[in-house]
Parts: C-alpha cells; structure tokens; sequence
C-alpha cells in the first residue's frame, strides 16, 4: 500500500492526474479510512480545480484525523477562496494549533494570509517555510511574489535568483524576475529563448517563458521579437483554457434584458452602510493606479481585489453550476434579497477592509454587477475605468493572469469580449444614470491633479495632497500592477498598440465589426 501511495504522489506530481486517481481509487477501495489516501483525493481535486471535491476530501482527513494540519489549512485557504472567511478563520486556526513547523503548513497559511490581505503576516509565515525547506523553488517563488506585492524588488531579486541557482529552468521564477525590472541588456533574454526551445515543456510553462520573454523583448524595443513571443505565449496558454464564449454570450444578454430601470424601483432598500467604494472596468486599463489614488486618502483602506460581492450573489441565490457566470446566475440574482446582499457583502468582507471610514474594493469584473451593487448598498460609490479599447484588450493580451480573464489570449475573442462588456457598459450608463464615476484611464495619466480631485470629490472625500503622490504609497499590491504603480503616473503605455498595428489587425477588424469606437471612450 505504502508503495502505490509513493507511486500516486509521483504521478501526481508529473502531471499524470488520470493515474493518480486510479491509485486513490484504488487505496481506497482497499481501505476507506486511509488518510493519506483521502488527502490525495484532495490534492489532485485542486490540480483539476475542483475545489468542493477538495473540500470534501480534506474535510474527510481532518474527520479521520482532526489534528491534520495540512488538510485544515488547505480547508482554510480553499473557504477564503469560496468566499466563506468564517469557515476559513475556524480550519486557519486549527491549522495554526496543530502546526508542528511542517513546511507546506507554514506555506499554505501564508497562502491564507494572501487572501485575506495581510502580506505583511503573509511575509512571515512563507519566510519560516522557506527557513524549514531552503531548497524548496515553490516556496522561494512565493516568497518572491510576496516581496514583490509589497515592494520589497531587491529582496525579491535576491529570492529568485537562489530559486533559479536551484532550478535553472523554472519557469515561473524566470517570468517574476522578468517583471521586477526594465531589461538593459540580452542577457536574461537570451537563457529565456534557450529555455522556451525545449520542446518537452508543458504549455503552462512556455507561456511563463514566452511572456517573460515577450516583456523584455519590448523593453529594448523589439517590437516584432516581443509580439511574437507574446502571440506563443497566448497560444500556449490558450491550449490550457476551456473557454466557452457561447455561455458568455447568454450571460450578457440575461444581465442586461433582467436588470432594469423597473427592477432597480422595485422591492426593499438594501443596505446602508456607505463605506465601500467600488473600483471597476477591464483589466489593465489603470483600475490599480486609481485605486492608489484614492487609498493615498488618509480616510480610505485599500482592501484590494474582493471577490466576496459576487460570491455573495452565488450563495444567496444558491447557485451550483459549474460556470461562475451564466444566464441561470442573472435570472436567479434577479430574485434576490438585496439588504440581504449588503448585509452578507459586509460581514464576509469584515477581516479585509481595514479599520478606517471607507474602502476600496478593485475587483474589475464587479463593473456587471454593478445593478446589484445600487440596490445592494445604495450609499457605496462605483468608479469606471475606461481606455482606448485596442490599448486596453492588447495589454491583456499581453499579459499573464492567473485562472481569470480566459478570453484575453486570442485577439479575436478578446475583442469579441470586450465589445460586450463596452455595451453592457453603455447599458448601464443609459439606465442608470449619474450612478456610477467614469474615469479615462489617458486622460488621468496626462493631466493628473484635475482628474484625481474630479474622483475625489465624486466620493465626497476632502482633498488631500497625498492623492498626487500615490507612488509614494507603502501598501502591498498583489495585482499584475505591483510594480509600475510604485512609478510615479507617466502616459508611456498610452497609444503602446501602434507599435504593433499590423500584427494587432485582426483585434482591430473585430472590435470595428462589434460596433466598438476605437478612440478613447
């Protein structure tokens, strides 16, 4: 038994899921309440992100053997990532009491502590792995990430560099350390070409390499070289991605015919609680810089990309498929307890919002909830970011999110899915209007202090001076934007597209048969 447990984690481990089930299926069969076996259920449920699985299957070791602290702090950060922070503050505690200094604990709290938005406590809990298992890349990757989430480049260079002294060729750390820094030279760039020679890598690595890659290429100006690298990347990337455009099609319509002037009248008031600010639109089109902007505001936290308002919506109206959005979602949210909503919102966002008056919560995605949001917590404010559509869909081309964004890694259907949001937008603007800030994204990076008081005072906010020196700011930021955000506001990513318009064509064509005005909006 012992030997198909080893030969299991192994399969695991290359990748071989299929097998790996097999051996589970098969050491449980043997023996149900085999521990080891159940926690590799649960292990290779998250490797197939089938996170309730996971659950079921860790909660089944703890049940087995309650002082497991790897199964609750995988409980733990598997609840923050359902948006339950109640059950997770319960199994990261257990985690922490049964915690023996075993490595993978210590990484996974830290993990937790990500979530919940406190790096500095993250910082801490990832050094001690780190500490118990030098030689481990994973928890040198992390650790790096961190550093960079709070600014830290030098000690995040240092970090990646022993990763890479250990494993030459990880791609992960080769892609960190390309966005830590404008290249100066070919160096980097040329081990980056070796690497992403090496046929027998899986997709998901090349697509670190090649965007890694693609970012210095266009740090020294080779337009073309760069634009090729990003287009491997995506591709790369896009054979890891079940992308259905189909359900997302349905989903935009079932929005916009439920979510009405009508619907918005009817019913109770929601929730008064005027402290949240909603920061909402596209990836990469400067939600970061204006969320900086307004948390340089000594009345304002910034409790980062939230997932919980949307979670919120699933759980209420009991959502259970598989796709986190749908036409079924629209058509349940519809029916929905609003004050309820406010309420759950609030309460599920308590442990990550800070102590002061108001906060900030950047989730982009939020702008298609934005309905709920006005019923939901009426005296919240909203702020849309807008840019010019081709800048915007190729700097999410060219970017490499984590599981979001499935869209933005072929031209066309990133043009296909931003045509839908632009017009749900205008949708929304038409019914519901004066509701919600429109801010340009160019139009704040050329002129700055009129733009940042025209926000601030959209929030009924004071002026602060503080509000022009938002670089200066201390705070983490765990976005794709950790490091330019700490530059002070420039307008070098404005009009970047040009550099690329033949290669970018078919974005073009797309976005024009779509309806999407290709100027600033």
């Amino acid at each position: 038994m012992q030997d198909t447990l080893r030969q299991a984690f192994a399969l695991l481990a290359s990748g071989r899921t299929d097998e790996a089930s097999e051996c589970a299926r098969r050491l449980l069969g043997a023996k149900p309440d085999l521990v080891e076996g159940h926690f590799l259920v649960g292990l290779i449920s998250l490797e197939l992100k089938q996170n309730w699985t996971a659950v079921s299957a860790f909660g089944s070791v703890t049940k087995l053997k309650p002082d497991h602290a790897a199964a609750w702090a995988q409980l733990a950060r598997l609840f923050m990532i359902a948006g339950q922070p109640g059950r997770a503050d319960s199994a990261l505690a257990k985690a922490v009491q049964h915690n023996d200094d075993t490595p993978l604990v210590l990484d996974i709290i830290g993990a937790v502590y990500t979530l919940l938005g406190d790096q500095e406590e993250a910082a801490n809990w990832i050094q001690r792995a780190v500490g118990r298992q030098p030689d481990s890349v994973n928890y040198l990757v992390n650790l790096a990430n961190n550093h960079m989430f709070l600014g830290k480049i030098d000690q995040a260079e240092d970090v990646l560099g022993k990763a890479l002294s250990l494993m030459p060729g990880n791609a992960n750390a080769h892609w960190l350390l390309s966005s830590l820094r404008k290249a100066e030279d070919r160096s980097h760039i040329d081990l980056l070409q070796e690497l992403v020679a090496d046929e027998s890598r899986r997709p998901r690595e090349l697509a670190f390499l090649y965007y890694g890659l693609g970012k210095e290429l266009e740090d020294l100006e080779a337009w073309d070289q760069a634009f090729d690298a990003f287009s491997k990347g995506a591709a790369a990337r896009r054979r890891t991605i079940d992308f259905d455009e189909r359900s997302e099609v349905e989903m935009y319509q079932a929005f916009g015919n439920v979510f009405t002037e009508a619907w918005l009248e009817q019913g109770a008031d929601g929730h008064d609680d005027p402290s949240p600010i909603f920061v909402v639109g596209q990836p990469r089109t400067g939600t970061t810089l204006v969320e900086r902007i307004i948390t340089s505001h000594s009345q304002v936290f910034s409790a980062g990309e939230l997932k919980q308002f949307g979670q919120c919506v699933r759980r209420l109206t009991e959502y259970r498929e598989q796709n986190r959005f749908s036409a079924r979602l629209a058509t349940l949210a519809a029916d929905v307890d609003c004050q309820r909503l406010g309420k759950a919102y609030m309460a599920t966002t308590a442990k990550m919002r800070g102590d002061l008056p108001r906060f900030v919560d950047k989730l982009p995605p939020n702008y298609l909830y934005i309905p709920l949001i006005l019923k939901a917590l009426p005296n919240a404010k909203i702020v849309h970011l807008t840019r010019n559509p081709m800048d915007a869909c190729f700097a999410s081309f060219k970017q490499l999110f984590a599981d979001a964004y499935p869209h933005s890694y072929d031209q066309q259907e990133m043009a296909r899915h931003h045509a839908r949001y632009y017009h749900h937008m205008a949708l929304w603007r038409e019914r519901f209007p004066g509701r919600f800030f429109d801010i340009s994204y160019e139009e704040t990076a050329g002129n700055l202090e009129p733009n940042a008081r025209a926000l601030i005072e959209f929030l009924e906010l004071p002026w602060e001076d503080a509000c022009l020196n938002f670089h200066r700011q201390k705070a983490a930021v765990a976005t794709a934007s950790a490091v330019q955000v700490r530059q002070p506001v420039h307008t070098k990513s404005v009009g970047r597209w040009r550099r690329y318009e033949q290669q970018l064509e078919p974005m073009r064509r797309e976005l024009e048969k779509q309806g999407v005005p290709l100027g600033s909006y």
